[in-house]
C-alpha cells in the first residue's frame, strides 16, 4: 500500500471534520465526461466556461480521471506519480462556482479553473507536508497568501503535488510522495524541486500550477516538462504560508503551458502583503495587467545578452546548447538584437559565493513550524522544546528520504545569525546584483539569455548540474523559462530570460512573442487523451 493511500486511510479513520478531509491521489472516481483537457490552457478553459461549453464540475471530473488513469503504473509505464493529496471537496467547490456563474457573478479569468499546488503551500483543509512522512499530519492555520488570492479569484485547488523533500534538490523524490517521473520519458526526472507541479501540468492533470523557487525550483521543472515557468522578483509576490528554504532567496510563482496563462495567474497573486514585509518593494511596481504589451511583435527592438558562461561543456549539454542557440536566432529573426557577452568571471564568482540556504534553513523552517497546527505530538517530543516541532525533531525521526535526511541532520544546530560567513554571503549577493545591473546597463540589455539548465532531464537515479539557477536565485532578479524545443530523443529544453527587478512585463512580452512564433509546446505522448 502506497504512503499516499495509507495517509488517506489514516484521515478517514481519524474521523476528522468534513472540512478537513482530503483524499489520496486516486480516491475520487468521477462519472465519465467528454471533455478533452489535454493541452488545455487556463485561457482556453476560461473561454469554454464563459461560452457555457463546459462546466467547472466537468473540468474537475476530467482532470481527476486523468490523475486516476496516469498517476500510478499503467500499460508499460510506471506512472507519473506527481500527486500527494487530492482535494476531496474540489467537485463541490466547482459546483458552487458554476452556480455563481449561472447567477451572473464571475470573479475573473480564473473563475472555476482547477489548479495544482506544490505541497509546501499552506492550504486549509489539506495537510502541508513538504513531501515528508514526518509532517503528514501538519495542517495550516490558514491559506498561504497566494492560495487565498487564487481562491478569491475563483481558482479551485485540485490537488497538492510532490516535491523534492523540503525543496532540497531537483530530482523530486520524497518519503511521502516517492519518485515523480517526467511524462516525456518516465525513466527520467521531472526537475525540481517543484517537479510534481511540473509533471502534473505537463500530463494535463491541471492547466496550471504553483511552485516555489529558491534557486531554480520553478524554472528547471518548466524546462524539463516543456512548460513556461516564472521566478518572480523577490518581493513581487508573498511567501507567507510557503514552507521556507531560505527567506532571502525564496520566491513562489506559476508554471503553465503558455506565457499568457502565467500572466493570468500572476495578475491574481502579486502585491504587497503585510505578512511578508519584503513585498513592500512591490508597491508602485505592478502593472494594471501582465497581459498588457504581449504581442507577436514584442521582441522587435529588444536587446538580449547571451550569457555564454551558462552554456554547458559536457557532451550531454550539446543538444541543449544547439536548441538554445536556435532560440536566440529565432529571437533575432523576430527583431531582437543579440550580444555575445563572453566570460563574466566577477559575476560567476559572486554567484558561486552567495548561496544562503545552509545558513537560513533551520531558523526559517523552525519559525514556519511554530505557526502551524495539527502538530504530531510524538514528533514534537523527540527533541526539546518538547511542545514544538523543530528541524531537530524531523531529523531525529528519520522519516525523511535518505539523501535529504543526511542534509537535515548536518544542518541541525546551525550557527546563529548573523555571523561573519553569512555576512560575507550577503555581501556577495549585493556584488552579484550590482554586477548584473552594470552588465545590463553597459550593453543596454533588456534581458540576459541562456539555457535554463545545461542538460536535458537526467535518468532517475543519476544526478545533473543545475548551476544555471544561480543568477536569478541568488540575486533576487526575475527570470522566465520558455520551451525551446526537443532533443533528438524527444526531451524538452528550456531557454531562460533574466531581467532587472520588476521587469516581469518585459520578460513576459518577449517570451510571448518567441512562444507564439515557435510553438514548441507539445503534450507528452505517454499521457494521451482518454477515450
Amino acid at each position: 500500500m502506497s504512503v499516499r493511500r495509507r495517509l488517506g486511510l489514516l484521515l478517514v479513520a481519524a474521523a476528522l471534520p468534513a472540512a478537513l478531509l482530503t483524499a489520496p491521489a486516486h480516491a475520487a472516481r468521477p462519472a465519465p465526461t467528454a471533455v478533452d483537457v489535454v493541452g488545455l490552457g487556463v485561457a482556453e478553459a476560461h473561454t469554454l466556461l464563459t461560452q457555457r461549453k463546459v462546466t467547472s464540475v466537468q473540468l474537475v471530473d476530467s482532470y481527476l480521471q486523468r490523475i486516476e488513469a496516469y498517476e500510478d503504473a499503467y500499460g508499460d509505464q510506471p506512472g507519473v506519480n506527481a500527486v500527494i493529496t487530492v482535494n476531496r471537496h474540489a467537485r463541490a467547490e466547482a459546483a458552487r462556482l458554476d452556480a455563481e456563474r449561472r447567477s451572473g457573478r464571475t470573479r475573473g479569468p480564473l473563475h472555476g479553473i482547477p489548479i495544482v499546488v506544490k505541497d509546501n503551500f499552506d492550504t486549509v483543509g489539506m495537510p502541508t507536508t513538504s513531501g515528508s512522512v514526518a509532517l503528514r499530519d501538519l495542517y495550516p492555520r490558514d491559506d498561504a497568501t497566494q492560495i487565498r488570492k487564487l481562491r478569491d479569484a475563483g481558482a479551485i485547488i485540485l490537488a497538492k503535488t510532490n516535491l523534492h523533500e523540503f525543496a532540497m534538490n531537483i530530482t523530486t523524490i520524497s518519503s511521502l510522495g516517492g519518485q515523480t517521473r517526467n511524462p516525456y520519458d518516465q525513466q527520467r526526472i521531472p526537475g525540481g524541486s517543484s517537479g510534481g507541479t511540473g509533471a502534473a501540468v505537463a500530463a494535463s492533470f491541471a492547466p496550471a500550477g504553483m511552485g516555489s523557487d529558491t534557486c531554480g525550483s520553478i524554472r528547471i521543472p518548466a524546462a524539463h516538462n516543456n512548460l513556461v515557468g516564472l521566478r518572480p522578483t523577490l518581493g513581487l509576490s508573498s511567501r507567507d504560508g510557503v514552507a521556507p528554504l531560505a527567506s532571502t532567496q525564496d520566491t513562489a510563482g506559476p508554471l503553465a503551458g503558455s506565457v499568457r496563462d502565467v500572466a493570468l495567474i500572476l495578475d491574481a497573486t502579486v502585491g504587497y502583503d503585510p505578512k511578508d514585509p519584503v513585498t513592500a518593494a512591490a508597491k508602485g511596481n505592478i502593472p494594471r495587467s501582465y497581459l498588457t504589451g504581449m504581442t507577436n511583435n514584442s521582441l522587435q527592438g529588444k536587446k538580449v545578452g547571451v550569457f555564454t558562461d551558462y552554456f554547458g561543456t559536457t557532451d550531454a549539454a550539446q543538444d541543449t546548447n544547439e536548441l538554445v542557440r536556435a532560440a536566440i536566432d529565432d529571437m533575432a529573426a523576430l527583431g531582437a538584437e543579440s550580444v555575445e557577452l563572453g566570460p563574466q568571471p566577477e559575476i560567476m564568482a559572486a554567484a558561486a559565493a552567495a548561496n544562503r540556504v545552509r545558513d537560513e534553513f533551520e531558523r526559517d523552517l523552525n519559525a514556519y513550524l511554530d505557526a502551524a497546527r495539527g502538530k504530531p505530538r510524538d514528533l514534537a517530543r523527540l527533541e526539546p522544546p518538547y511542545r514544538e516541532i523543530t528541524l531537530a525533531d524531523i531529523a531525529t525521526s528519520g522519516q525523511v528520504t535518505p539523501s535529504v535526511l543526511t542534509t537535515l541532520r548536518n544542518w541541525v544546530d546551525s550557527p546563529t545569525l548573523p555571523n561573519p560567513s553569512y555576512t560575507e554571503k550577503l555581501r556577495q549577493r549585493d556584488i552579484l546584483q550590482a554586477k548584473l545591473t552594470e552588465l545590463m546597463a553597459e550593453h543596454d540589455l533588456d534581458a540576459l539569455v541562456y539555457p535554463t539548465i545545461s542538460e536535458p532531464p537526467a535518468v532517475i537515479g543519476t544526478t545533473q548540474s543545475y548551476l544555471n539557477c544561480r543568477l536569478a536565485g541568488y540575486s533576487g532578479f526575475p527570470a522566465l523559462s520558455v520551451p525551446a524545443g526537443f532533443t533528438a530523443d524527444g526531451l524538452p529544453v528550456g531557454v531562460e530570460l533574466l531581467g532587472e527587478p520588476f521587469a516581469e512585463p518585459a520578460l513576459l512580452s518577449m517570451g510571448y512573442a518567441y512562444e507564439q512564433a515557435t510553438e514548441h509546446r507539445t503534450p507528452p505522448e505517454s499521457t494521451p487523451a482518454l477515450r
